[in-house]
């Protein structure tokens, strides 16, 4: 079985940061692609960022020059540093990872954490 945990969720002014983390464990044997996604009250749920297993990045035009992910692969860990928090920015933050489990070969399966709050006040 493998688990995504999110954390450092909370509340934040307008204009103020939080970085976010997400762990993943269990019986892994690689992680390809890991991301971040956001689901607002009454709205769907957004991709905001990824990042391959090689670093390379992408970010929702919404986000781009004030968030930045990042990830550990020795932790199975992947990270979302949000700067300059705009009101818009509040949402559930879901961790998302393709993982390759121990003796499933190249086969990946998508997993998601249960979510972690942000909201940022006007």
């Amino acid at each position: 079985q493998v688990q995504l945990v999110e954390s450092g969720g909370g509340l934040v002014q307008a204009g103020g940061s939080l970085r976010l983390s997400c762990t993943a464990s269990g019986s892994i044997f690689s992680i390809y692609d890991m991301g971040w996604y956001r689901q607002a009250p009454g709205k769907q749920r957004d991709l905001v960022a990824t990042i391959t297993s090689g670093g390379r990045t992408n970010y929702a035009d919404s986000v781009k020059g004030r968030f930045a992910i990042s990830r550990d692969n020795a932790k199975n860990t992947v990270y979302l540093q949000m700067n300059s928090l705009k009101p818009e920015d509040t949402a559930v933050y879901y961790c998302t990872a393709r993982i390759v489990r121990v003796g499933f070969g190249v086969h990946g399966d998508d997993y998601w954490g249960q979510g972690t709050r942000v909201t940022v006040s006007s």
